[in-house]
C-alpha cells in the first residue's frame, strides 16, 4: 500500500493513551533534589543586595545560587531573527545588577524537595533600588523615557525598512487612501505542561545529561556547550514527552543554563518544574505589536499601494527568537494581495514586560489581522462586498512563482498556488451568497449577524538544512534518525509514512529516533512549520542512498547488473524471476565487516543526507466564520466556521486535520479571551487562570476544515507545504471582520471582549 496520503493513526499515541509516556515530571535519578527560582517582583530595579542566609538556615535545603556563584556569565544568544543592534539586550541567565520585568530570575534554591525549595524562596532577603518602568512601546520611545539598557538609547534596539516600487507616486494616484491603527494584544501559547528540566553530572563520565529541551534540542545543545564552557562531546540532551510547544516552550530560556550549573555545582541530578504562576510570568509572550498603516486604492478596488509603521514590543530583553515576529508581520502584511508599492519600517523596542518570542504563525497572524481589516474597511468605503474586493486583487495563478520584492530579511518568492481559487472553493462550501442573506434578514429584525473573511499566505518549511540517516537494521528493520524534534505534531508518524513509502517496506518495520544527541548528531529541530518539509525530504535523500546500497550488494550476491533488480516488499529480487531474492535482513548480514570487505563492499548499511535549500514552500488558504453579537452583553457566538488551505502534498491527511482544529482552537483564544495585561509600573495583572482567559469546550465550535493539494511546491522532493499554523493564522482577522460586519463597527484591536465591544456599540449610537 501506499502510506502517503492514508490516514495512518499516529505511532506516538498508544503510550500516551496508556499512560506510560515519560515527560520530564517523570524523570526520577537517584539522589536527585528540586530546584525554584526567585524571581524579581519589580519591573524595573536595582539589584543592591541578596541575602540567603536565613534560606540556608532551613532544614532540607541545599543551597542557594545568584549571580555571584557564576563568574564569567555571557548572554543567552539569538537563534534567529538576528539584527546586531539585538544583540544589546540579551539576557544573562540570571540578573545581575538590574531586574528588568516581573520574573526575571534573581537566584537559585536548590533543596530535597520543591515544598521546601519554594519555602525557602520566601526567605532570600533581596534589596531593590526602584527604578521607573514603562511598558508602552510608543512611550519607551520618548526622549524622557527610562531607559532599559544603557547601550540601547531610545529604547531601540534595531529597527528596519521595507521599500518596493514607488509608494508616495502610488499614493498621489490614489482615489481613496485609509489610515488607520490597529493593535495586537499580548498573549501566549500557554501549552498544557509547563517548562521543566531535570539535569545531571556524571563525575566518572564528565558528561552532563539533560532532560527536557525539545523543540530546539541540537541549537540548545550548541547553546549551552558555549554557555558553560562544557565541549558538546561532554552533554547529552535527550528529548521526553511534551504536552505542546506552539513556538513558546523549548526555546533556551534562563533555566536552561541555571537548573544544569547547580546540578555541576552540587554535583546532584536536580529538578526544576514550572508552575503555572512562573510560566505566565516568565516564559515567553508574544504577539503585542502596534500598527499605523495607509492603504491607497483605485474607486474600482484596485490597491496600489501600501505604507505601515510597526512597533514590536519586545518586552524587557532580547531572547532567541530576536526579530523573528515582526521580520514575518513586515514581510506578509500584504499576504496574497498584488501590491507592487510598499514601504514599511519596523521597529523593536524594549520595555518593562515579560521578553517575548514566536507563537504559532508568529507575525503573521498580527499581520492578517491588520491586513484583512482594512480591506473590509476599503470594500463598505467603495460600496464592494468584501469577498469582490478581495477577487479584485488576489495574485492569480499566472503570476506563480510570485516575487513579492526583496526584504532585507525574510524570502519572498511564492512558490505556487491558486489563490483566487481557494477563495472561490471556500465561498463555495460555505454557502457566501445565502449566507449574506441570512445576515441581512437577522440584522432587519434587530440582531447582530455578521460574516467575516481572512485570506492568507503562510510561510513554512524554514531551511537552511536538515539532517536525517538511514540505516538498515541487523532484523531488516529501517531505522530513521531524524533532526527534527516531536512537540507533539504526529512527526515520528509522518517521518514513518515517508520512509515505508520510499523504501518499499511495511510500515511497522519502521522505526524513527529522535531528539537523542547521542543518536543524532546533527538537527534543526522544529520550527515554522518545517519538520516534514525539511526533514521528510532529508529523510527521502537518505532513504535513496542506501537503496543504492542494498541494490548493490544484492547484485554482488546474486551476481546480476543493479539494474535487473527490483525493490519491494522489503526485498530485492532479479526482475522477472522472484525467486532469485534476499530480504532486507540477508542484506543485513552481507553488510557485516566480514563479507563486505571480502566483496570489496563498504560494510554496513547506513547512508546519511542533509537536504539544504534557501527556499520556502507557502501554504495558502482561506478563515470564513458567522457569527451573531448579543448586543447588551457583547458576548459572540460563533455560528460556522471554515478553514480552507492548501499544503501542496498530505502526508497523513488526520494529522493535518488535527493541526487545523488545534490551530483554529488557539485562534478562537487569541481572538476573544487571552490577553497579558500589566499596570502602569509593570506588574503583570494575569498570573493565574483566574485572569488569563482560555477558551473551552463551550467557546470553540465544531469547525469545517478542508486541506486541498492541488499545488505541489517545486521547492522539495515530496512536494509538501506545512500545515502547522494555517489553523490560526487568520482566525483573528476572520472574527474581527465578523463581528464588524454584524455590529456596523470597525474593529481595530484584538481581543474581542464585550466590553471592547459596548465601547465600539456605544461610540457608534452617538455619532
Amino acid at each position: 500500500m501506499a502510506y502517503i496520503g492514508s490516514n495512518v493513526k499516529r505511532r506516538e499515541d498508544l503510550p500516551l493513551l496508556r499512560g506510560i509516556g515519560k515527560y520530564v515530571g517523570d524523570i526520577r535519578r537517584p539522589g536527585m533534589v528540586h530546584a525554584a527560582i526567585l524571581r524579581s517582583t519589580r519591573a524595573h530595579a536595582r539589584l543592591v543586595a541578596i541575602d540567603a542566609t536565613a534560606a540556608l538556615a532551613l532544614p532540607g535545603v541545599v543551597g542557594v545560587l545568584t549571580a555571584a556563584d557564576m563568574p564569567g556569565l555571557k548572554t543567552i544568544p539569538m537563534r534567529t531573527g538576528i539584527m546586531e543592534g539585538l544583540k544589546r539586550s540579551q539576557q544573562t541567565p540570571i540578573a545581575t545588577e538590574r531586574v528588568r520585568y516581573v520574573g526575571d530570575p534573581v537566584a537559585v534554591v536548590v533543596a530535597q524537595d520543591r515544598y521546601i525549595a519554594e519555602d525557602a524562596l520566601e526567605l532570600v532577603e533581596v534589596v531593590y533600588k526602584d527604578l521607573p518602568a514603562v511598558t508602552d512601546a510608543r512611550a519607551a520611545m520618548a526622549a524622557d523615557a527610562p531607559r532599559l539598557h544603557e547601550e540601547v538609547p531610545g529604547n531601540v534596539p534595531a529597527d528596519f525598512e521595507v521599500d518596493t516600487g514607488d509608494v508616495e507616486r502610488a499614493f498621489a494616484e490614489c482615489d481613496l487612501i485609509i489610515e488607520e491603527t490597529f493593535e495586537t494584544q499580548r498573549h501566549a501559547a500557554v501549552p498544557l505542561e509547563t517548562r521543566g528540566l531535570v539535569a545531571e553530572y556524571d563525575e566518572v563520565r564528565d558528561v552532563l545529561t539533560m532532560w527536557g529541551p525539545t523543540k530546539m534540542t541540537h541549537t540548545n545543545w550548541r547553546i549551552l556547550s558555549e554557555l558553560s564552557g562544557l565541549p558538546q562531546s561532554a552533554i547529552h540532551f535527550i528529548e521526553p514527552a511534551v504536552g505542546g510547544g506552539f513556538g513558546a516552550r523549548g526555546e533556551f530560556y534562563p533555566e536552561d543554563f541555571l537548573v544544569p550549573f547547580a546540578a555541576m555545582h552540587f554535583r546532584r541530578p536536580v529538578c526544576w518544574i514550572e508552575d503555572r504562576s512562573e510560566n505566565l510570568k516568565a516564559m515567553n509572550q508574544s504577539r503585542e505589536q502596534s500598527y499605523r498603516v495607509r492603504l491607497g486604492l483605485r474607486q474600482d478596488g484596485t490597491i496600489l499601494a501600501m505604507d505601515a509603521e510597526i512597533l514590536f514590543n519586545m518586552g524587557g530583553y532580547t531572547r532567541t527568537h530576536g526579530g523573528l515576529p515582526v521580520m514575518a508581520s513586515s514581510a506578509m502584511l500584504r499576504g496574497p494581495l498584488r501590491i507592487k508599492n510598499y514601504h514599511c519600517h519596523a521597529c523593536c523596542v524594549l520595555t518593562n514586560k515579560t521578553p517575548v518570542g514566536t507563537y504559532r504563525s508568529p507575525g503573521r497572524y498580527e499581520a492578517n489581522f491588520v491586513r484583512e481589516r482594512l480591506l473590509d474597511m476599503a470594500a463598505r468605503r467603495l460600496g464592494l462586498d468584501p469577498a469582490e474586493l478581495r477577487r479584485r486583487n488576489l495574485i492569480r495563478p499566472e503570476e506563480m512563482p510570485y516575487d513579492h520584492g526583496k526584504h532585507p530579511f525574510h524570502y519572498m518568492v511564492y512558490d505556487s498556488g491558486d489563490l483566487p481559487g481557494q477563495l472561490e472553493a471556500a465561498l463555495g462550501h460555505m454557502g457566501y451568497e445565502e449566507l449574506r442573506q441570512r445576515c441581512d434578514a437577522a440584522r432587519a429584525e434587530g440582531r447582530a449577524m455578521g460574516v467575516g473573511i481572512g485570506c492568507f499566505v503562510e510561510t513554512s518549511g524554514i531551511g537552511p538544512w536538515e539532517y536525517a540517516r538511514v540505516e538498515v537494521g541487523n532484523n531488516g528493520g529501517v531505522v530513521l534518525y531524524s533532526g527534527v524534534n516531536s512537540v507533539g505534531q504526529g512527526i515520528a508518524t509522518a517521518l514513518s509514512q515517508i520512509v515505508a513509502d520510499e523504501m518499499c517496506v511495511s510500515i511497522d518495520d519502521v522505526r524513527v529516533v529522535h531528539g537523542d544527541t547521542a543518536k543524532v548528531p546533527f538537527g534543526n529541530g522544529s520550527n515554522a512549520s518545517r519538520c516534514t518539509v525539511m526533514g521528510g525530504s532529508a529523510a527521502v535523500g537518505a532513504c535513496r542512498k542506501v537503496k543504492d546500497k542494498l541494490l548493490m550488494l544484492a547484485a554482488a550476491e546474486l551476481e546480476i547488473d543493479a539494474g535487473d533488480l527490483v525493490l519491494e516488499d522489503g526485498r530485492i529480487s532479479v526482475r522477472g524471476a522472484p525467486e532469485r531474492s534476499l530480504d532486507f535482513a540477508a542484506l543485513a548480514r552481507l553488510a557485516l565487516p566480514g563479507p563486505a570487505l571480502a566483496k570489496g563492499l563498504t560494510p554496513g548499511i547506513s547512508e546519511e543526507d542533509f537536504f539544504a535549500t534557501d527556499k520556502r514552500p507557502f501554504p495558502y488558504g482561506v478563515h470564513m466564520v458567522a457569527v451573531e453579537v448579543d448586543r447588551e452583553t457583547g458576548m459572540i457566538e460563533i455560528l460556522d466556521y471554515l478553514v480552507m488551505e492548501d499544503i501542496g502534498r498530505k502526508v497523513n491527511p488526520m494529522i493535518v486535520e488535527g493541526q487545523m482544529a488545534g490551530g483554529l482552537a488557539q485562534g478562537i483564544g487569541g481572538a476573544l479571551l487571552e490577553e497579558f495585561v500589566y499596570d502602569e509600573d509593570g506588574q503583570p495583572q494575569a498570573t493565574s487562570f483566574m485572569d488569563y482567559l482560555m477558551p473551552t469546550a463551550m467557546d470553540v465550535p465544531p469547525g469545517r476544515f478542508i486541506s486541498t493539494e492541488d499545488f505541489p511546491s517545486p521547492n522539495n522532493p515530496l512536494g509538501v507545504k506545512g500545515a502547522g499554523e494555517g489553523g490560526i493564522t487568520a482566525a483573528g482577522a476572520a472574527l474581527a471582520n465578523a463581528v464588524s460586519d454584524a455590529l456596523g463597527v470597525e474593529v481595530t484591536r484584538l481581543p474581542l471582549k464585550p466590553g471592547y465591544l459596548l465601547e465600539l456599540m456605544d461610540a457608534a449610537e452617538q455619532s
